[in-house]
């Protein structure tokens, strides 16, 4: 399971192999964060692109499960993070992946056991889960294997 927190500066994923679901079976294969270099939108949405087809083609994850939008005070803000999270489902159908949505909300629910967790807490409880000696960095990374974890640990909450 491919797990991505969009963003347009950082893109955190983390690849996270899992037994079944509510179980702490899971392994860490590698997490870590996209940093596009370019200055501008258009040049900064390639470079994710590009760098998620890299990514699901070396670590061929069975799908991937991603953060959906937030309802946030910034209009702007969500926009863009629209536009990463666009490219990022588009490599992944162009790869033929089922792709997941999880709310910020979800993740962190899932994850830690409440909604309004921290970055740290939900740090901490990736590397509880997953069994490390420390929290994944940067906390875009951590992120990304938090909503891999999320799917694993059960999908969606009803």
């Amino acid at each position: 399971m491919l797990g991505v927190d969009p963003g347009t500066r950082a893109t955190g994923y983390g690849l996270v192999e899992g037994g079944r679901p509510g179980r702490l079976a899971h392994r860490l294969v590698e997490c870590g964060v996209v940093r596009p270099r370019a200055d501008d939108l258009p040049g900064r949405l390639v470079e994710i692109h590009t760098a998620a087809l890299e990514i699901i083609d070396r670590l061929e994850p069975a799908c991937v499960a991603i953060e959906s939008p937030f309802h946030g005070r910034n209009a702007r803000t969500a926009l863009v993070l629209g536009h990463a999270r666009g490219v990022l489902v588009l490599a992944a159908e162009l790869r033929g992946l089922t792709v997941y949505e999880y709310a910020p909300r979800e993740v962190k629910k899932r994850v830690v056991g409440t909604g309004a967790a921290s970055k740290e807490q939900v740090g901490f409880m990736v590397k509880h889960h997953l069994r490390l000696g420390e929290p994944p960095r940067p906390a875009d990374a951590a992120d990304g294997c938090a909503v891999a974890l999320c799917h694993l640990l059960g999908g969606p909450l009803r």
